[in-house]
């Protein structure tokens, strides 16, 4: 009778995780191959939502090769940046759990909307980058408001917040064996190929664990767009993410059975790229055996 005592345990997160995650999600799945508003019954549409979203949306095109562009540079610069703070933190400088502290605080805010609130002032024409530069003569345009600038603006909110990945990025760089450097620079080897040679080969199971959380919340990437570009994703689309139109059909237009379908080909989209992350980890990502 110990079995009952174990489910008994259980049964609070197994309620939850159908009540909450397995429900609602085959819930989707099925409102995905139905025509639904929220007023009326849904009605059955087989694969048409696939068929229109994978032929005839140009909208979905086009968020697709935004939310591409934003996962292509966000996820380098901000996994790149913060390997150079977690490096430079890790040199044992006085007052160390200060600066970790303040350099994470970014990501512990989150994506939230006071902070992409906040970005957009920043970045708006009169905002405070503009006000900088204006003291050297420089009249920059409102970032936010221009196509050709406005996704990096966005960009450069993603790097910002680089705390979590650094302090994974911190955790690992300190579990480094010092004796290999110690043996290297008896070598003669300078400072740039131990980085390359040495830090990055024994680093490479944490650099792809960031790497993967990184790529999947890039791909879900939904409140900075929404509040920067107050829901519409321009200027002209420029940052139309896949997340925020699929918002603008679900609450938008209601059309619920279309968006559902466009959440389960983000799923299946992040899920493929997950996949391939793992497929070609065995090349690169180097485990002590």
């Amino acid at each position: 009778m110990r079995w009952h005592a174990g489910w008994f345990f259980l049964a609070p997160w197994l309620v939850g995780f159908v009540g909450l995650t397995l429900g609602p999600a085959l819930a989707s799945l099925y409102l995905s191959f139905t025509n639904y508003d929220l007023i009326q019954a849904p009605g059955w549409v087989g694969l048409a939502n696939y068929v229109r979203i994978l032929t005839a949306d140009a909208k979905v095109a086009e968020s697709v090769r935004v939310t591409l562009l934003y996962v292509a540079l966000s996820v380098p610069f901000k996994l790149g940046f913060a390997l150079a703070i977690a490096m430079l933190l890790n040199r044992g400088m006085r007052g160390l759990p200060l600066y970790r502290a303040l350099f994470y605080l970014p990501s512990l805010l989150g994506a939230s909307v006071a902070i992409a609130t906040l970005w957009r002032q920043v970045f708006s024409g009169d905002g405070l980058l503009n006000r900088v530069l204006a003291l050297v003569g420089v009249h920059g345009p409102s970032w936010v408001s221009d196509p050709d600038t406005a996704i990096y603006t966005l960009v450069a909110l993603s790097v910002w917040q680089f705390g979590s990945p650094m302090i994974i990025f911190l955790a690992g760089l300190r579990q480094l064996p010092r004796d290999v450097y110690e043996a290297a620079s008896l070598d003669g080897a300078t400072p740039w190929y131990q980085f390359w040679r040495i830090t990055v080969p024994l680093l490479t199971p944490v650099i792809f664990f960031n790497l993967v959380v990184q790529t999947i919340e890039a791909f879900k990437a939904f409140t900075p767009a929404f509040i920067i570009s107050g829901g519409t994703g321009g200027p002209i689309d420029a940052t139309l993410f896949y997340t925020l139109y699929l918002y603008q059909e679900a609450f938008g237009y209601l059309r619920m059975g279309y968006a559902a379908a466009l959440a389960w080909l983000l799923v299946l989209a992040i899920g493929a790229v997950t996949a391939l992350a793992f497929l070609t980890a065995k090349r690169w990502v180097h485990y002590e055996a």
